[in-house]
Order: structure tokens, then C-alpha cells, then sequence
């Protein structure tokens, strides 16, 4: 029998290797297994005749606490994991695979505590411009404190040139994989009340950011994650950028930064001088889409969509779904003017009116938007008419309408008709 010293037994869970060590670490982070089951095989390799021979993982599942094909797959973020090591944390499991980053659950060692942890692919990380836009993002972030936010908590690189974000891991699903068919999603609506809530905490967020000087740019359902009590964060800020950042608004300019289906008329067109207003937009754009079932415009291709948002007038989102509000299907419509000096002027009016119709009100600032301007063309109106104080005006007479001296022959011959029917039958 081998004999293993008492420094052979490293690790949580006082297994017999660092591979076992990080295998058992994985599956109770996972919930896959418990400590006390991982300490039931740690006790059956010792009772056998070589305690090396099988792995833990082979005993998880000879006992049944793991099914083989979980096996496989810890194997594999295994292996992932040693090609990815990141100082200070773990790599638990791979949450999510983008085009820019992949998402890994991880912990962080020194707090021991559960983090995301975004890391940059090989390949895009030996382009400059996309390992500062993630810098920037990761800046971005920092800058950023709300508790409708995902946290950031760590940026840097190894020294094998691994470029990594690390942020608060929230548990939950984002507002999209909700709405996707079974069994990916739940393939259901919003309802209005669940909108006005998940509006309010994101208009309170970007209300946050924007006093920081921040625009999102890419507010929709993928960015933002509901957590089973509801609670809703705000996600991914890898298209923020700084409202006076004017190097890179002339970089950008002509450019189309954001995604078809929430993105607003001038970052379509690329103008130079984006500002909270394409957040307001993109918000009423992605609620629209919670409480309808589809979002404002579709196409056979993004450009078709982006067509739409410049010139195709919106249908009110009341005129989809009958049960909605007037309330909530006005303030879309304001937050989603093609004319961004029709919109909201403040994210925090745009908050004040969410909270007003979730409370059972009439929104304020929508509707004295829509009466302002009509005092404004009365008021036009008035100045053009030359009108003399002086005068006597008199209202025209109903005997010069033409309609009303029509209506009154007509009914004159109808009369005198009837007479002479009622002179013939007598």
C-alpha cells in the first residue's frame, strides 16, 4: 500500500491530489454533490486496496451522487481551466459564450465569495481596439455603484496575456432567455405591472449612470438579468461611453453601435453628439417588447430594422394588447419619438412617470409634453389671426351656412309632400 503523508492530503476537502482537490471544489460550488459525500469517497479511496487508482470523480459516480455525463463535463472545465488560470480566483463553470467574451462562474479566493468572471478569447485579445474597448468597459463599471448595476469587482491581465473583468454574479436568467419558447425559456409576456417594476429599476439605474456622465448604448432584454426574487440588474457595458468623450464620438461617427431590434434613430446614423436620450429610447424600445409579445419594428435584416426605426411610424403598444394601460403605452411612445427632443428631457422624468402609472396614476411629464404643445399652436395660432381689440367680432349667422340652408329645404319639400299624400288618402 502506498503511504501518504499527511502534506499528500491538500485542499478543501483533504483529497488525495490537487486534481481530486479541484474536482471536489467543483462539484459542491455546482451543487452537484455535498461536502459530506465528497468525504464518503475521500474515506472509500482510502479503505481500498490502491486509494490512487480511481479518480473522484469515477467514485462520485460509482456511488450515484453524479451521473457519468456530469462526470465528462467537469473533466472538460477541468481542462478548461488549466488553460485559463487567473490569479486570485477559480474557474467553477461556464456560464455563457458571446462574440466578444466568454462568462464563467468563478470564486474569488481571498473573500471566498462567488464572482463572473468575463474573459477575452485569445484571438480577440491580440487586437488593441477590442482589448480596450474591454478595458473600457471594465472602467466603465467601476465608476458605477447602484444596486440595479452589476458590480464590477476586478480588471487586469495574466501574464500570459489573459485579459479578464471581474463583476458580481447574480443568479438568475436574463429578460430574453425568458421570453425565448420552452425549454430554453418560459415563452411568455411581461405583464404590465412586471414591466412598470423591471422599467423603474432600469430607468433608476441608467438615471445613475447617466449623472455619471455614462451612456449605455446598448440597454435590451440580454442585458438585463432578473433574479428569482425579482430583483433586476443591468448588465454589460460594452458599448458605454463617456457623453463628452468627443474622440471617441468623432472615431465613431457614421457608425451604427448597438442591436437592431432597441437601437435608436441617431445611433443609426451615427451622430456625433449621442446622448441619455438613445438609453431612454432603447429602454422604451425593450419594454414595448416585454409587454407585447414582439419588439417595435422587424424586418428580414437589420438594416430593414434600422430602416424602420428612422422612418415607420410606431403602433402604439395599447393597439397590440388591449388589456394595457393608456399610462404605460403613452410613456413608450414618448421614449420612443424618432425625434429625440420629443422624448423625455431628464431619465429622471422619465422614472417619475414609470412609478406614477405602476401607483395607479396618470403619467405627468408625457401628457404635459402632448398639452404643451398644444397651448403652442393656439398660442400660434392667436398671433397670426390679426385680430383689432377694438372691433366688435360677431359669430356668422347659421342662416349663411349652405349645409344648413340645404338640410332645411330638403325637410321643407318633405313637408309639403306629406300634405298633399295625407289630402288624397282623406
Amino acid at each position: 500500500m502506498t503511504q501518504r503523508s499527511a502534506n499528500s492530503e491538500t485542499g478543501t476537502f483533504g483529497l488525495s491530489s490537487n486534481v481530486d482537490t479541484e474536482i471536489g471544489r467543483v462539484v459542491v460550488d455546482t451543487g452537484l454533490a455535498t461536502k459530506t459525500e465528497i468525504e464518503f469517497c475521500r474515506e472509500q479511496a482510502k479503505q481500498a486496496s490502491d486509494p490512487n487508482q480511481r479518480s473522484l470523480a469515477d467514485l462520485l459516480v460509482e456511488h450515484g451522487f453524479i451521473t457519468a455525463h456530469q462526470a465528462k463535463r467537469i473533466r472538460r472545465q477541468m481542462d478548461e481551466r488549466k488553460n485559463s488560470q487567473i490569479p486570485g480566483y477559480v474557474l467553477i463553470s461556464k456560464l455563457g459564450k458571446g462574440a466578444m467574451a466568454t462568462v464563467y462562474k468563478g470564486k474569488q479566493v481571498s473573500l471566498d465569495r462567488i464572482v463572473a468572471i468575463k474573459v477575452l478569447p485569445k484571438k480577440s485579445g491580440e487586437s488593441p481596439e477590442f482589448v480596450e474597448r474591454f478595458y473600457k468597459e471594465g472602467r466603465a463599471a467601476a465608476r458605477l455603484s447602484h444596486n440595479n448595476i452589476v458590480q464590477a469587482i476586478d480588471v487586469g491581465s495574466t501574464p500570459d496575456q489573459i485579459h479578464y473583468f471581474v463583476m458580481e454574479y447574480v443568479e438568475g436568467r436574463t429578460l430574453y432567455d425568458i421570453m425565448q419558447p420552452p425549454p430554453v425559456g418560459e415563452g411568455r409576456n411581461f405583464t404590465e405591472e412586471e414591466a412598470l417594476d423591471i422599467g423603474v429599476k432600469m430607468a433608476d439605474a441608467l438615471a445613475h449612470a447617466h449623472r455619471k456622465g455614462l451612456i449605455h448604448r446598448d440597454v435590451k432584454p440580454k442585458n438585463i438579468l432578473l433574479t428569482p426574487t425579482n430583483d433586476a440588474k443591468l448588465t454589460d457595458l460594452g458599448l458605454a461611453r463617456e457623453v463628452d468623450d468627443k474622440h471617441a464620438a468623432e472615431t465613431e461617427a457614421g457608425k451604427a453601435y448597438g442591436t437592431p431590434y432597441y437601437i435608436s434613430p441617431e445611433q443609426i446614423r451615427g451622430d456625433l453628439d449621442i446622448d441619455f436620450r438613445a438609453d431612454i429610447y432603447s429602454l422604451g424600445a425593450t419594454l414595448y417588447h416585454l409587454i407585447t409579445g414582439r419588439p417595435p419594428f422587424d424586418g428580414e435584416s437589420p438594416s430593414a430594422v434600422m430602416h424602420k426605426h428612422l422612418r415607420e411610424p410606431l403602433v402604439p403598444p395599447d393597439h397590440i394588447n388591449a388589456a394595457l394601460s393608456s399610462g404605460i403605452s403613452e410613456i413608450i411612445e414618448v421614449t420612443m419619438s424618432k425625434n429625440r427632443d420629443e422624448r423625455y428631457q431628464s431619465t429622471e422624468d422619465f422614472l417619475e412617470d414609470l412609478q406614477l402609472v405602476r401607483a395607479g396614476h396618470a403619467p405627468k411629464h408625457a401628457r404635459r409634453a402632448v398639452d404643451l404643445d398644444s397651448f403652442e399652436k393656439l398660442e400660434h395660432h392667436a398671433q397670426t389671426v390679426d385680430i383689432d381689440p377694438g372691433t366688435t367680432h360677431s359669430v356668422p349667422s347659421v342662416w349663411q351656412n349652405p349645409t344648413v340652408i340645404t338640410m332645411l329645404a330638403v325637410a321643407g319639400v318633405s313637408v309639403v309632400l306629406n300634405l298633399i299624400l295625407l289630402a288624397v288618402v282623406l
